[in-house]
């Protein structure tokens, strides 16, 4: 199947581009025969249009099969990778083929299309903004498609897709996001299924003071033990952060096979605490109330 896979992704181009130079190669022998009087200039440049073209197909397809295979079977290709490959090679097609077709005069062209392009980049300014950065997230790859991601603290979800413009994100309640990737490139994010799919988390518990530190942190950490959702091959602990006058206050921190079971294992380990300290028999912390009583002679 993979083969038949790859023999597929490059049938097109191969043939067009074999058509293109057997096209070019017999222009003329074809027009000896046929036509000698003719003039054969606008033929050539055809038949040259058609096989710069077919050849910047091949060789961006041949680039990201390449890209693909070095990966060793990691992380997939981004997907905006191969279109800028594709865009610049069919764009540099498009330059030789102006080239060819204006002769020395091309560089004039472009150059008295200047003012044209400025005008046309300030209309669209936000559009190229976009791009931009949509170009520069393929390039350093911050995340790829099927990762879980926060940006700026509030948005959450797993990208689906990154366009040119557009990274579209599913949230955990099958919520469809679309952003501008300027908007991403500017805001803080970060990944939570990279570089691994595990990491670990916290949770802060308060235990009062009836039972001593020592003791709060091995009960912590024998319910944490004891969950199904957290991951085994990496234990959990506890840490003890402050000593106040309501209790002392811990953190208990655990490993996440992924961002999916976030919420399960935090659950999980909420119930698995709870369980203890009632099995303990250990009341809840509580904030001192100091009541005043009221001064005597003054009117309610």
């Amino acid at each position: 199947m993979k083969n038949l896979s790859q023999f597929r992704y490059f049938l097109w181009p191969v043939l067009l581009f074999a058509a293109s130079i057997a096209a070019y190669a017999s222009l003329e022998p074809l027009f000896q025969h046929f036509a000698p009087e003719a003039d054969r200039m606008l033929a050539h440049r055809i038949s040259m249009t058609f096989l710069y073209f077919s050849g910047a197909w091949l060789l961006a397809r041949i680039i990201v099969a390449v890209l693909r295979k070095n990966r060793n079977g990691s992380r997939k290709v981004p997907k905006l990778l191969g279109e800028l490959i594709t865009a610049a090679l069919f764009l540099a097609a498009t330059a030789a083929t102006i080239a060819m077709l204006l002769g020395q005069s091309a560089g004039g062209a472009l150059a008295s299309s200047g003012l044209i392009i400025a005008i046309l980049g300030f209309a669209i300014r936000n559009v190229l903004a976009d791009v931009l950065s949509g170009v520069a997230l393929g390039l350093e790859a911050p995340f790829r498609i099927g990762d879980w991601i926060e940006i700026d603290g509030t948005i959450r979800g797993k990208v689906i897709e990154i366009g040119w413009r557009t990274t579209r994100l599913l949230t955990r309640n099958d919520t469809y996001m679309i952003l501008p990737n300027s908007q991403i490139s500017r805001q803080r994010m970060t990944n939570f299924s990279a570089p691994k799919r595990h990491y670990r988390a916290t949770l802060e518990i308060v235990l009062g003071h009836d039972i001593s530190v020592s003791q709060g942190k091995e009960l912590l950490a024998t319910a944490a033990a004891s969950t199904k959702s957290v991951m085994k091959s990496l234990k959990p602990d506890v840490r003890a952060l402050s000593y106040d006058t309501h209790g002392v206050r811990y953190t208990v921190r655990y490993w996440v096979p992924s961002f999916v079971d976030d919420i399960d294992c935090r659950d999980e380990m909420l119930v698995a605490a709870d369980a203890a300290i009632r099995e303990r028999g250990l009341p809840p912390p509580y904030s001192r109330i100091k009541l005043v009583p009221q001064e005597s002679g003054k009117d309610e």
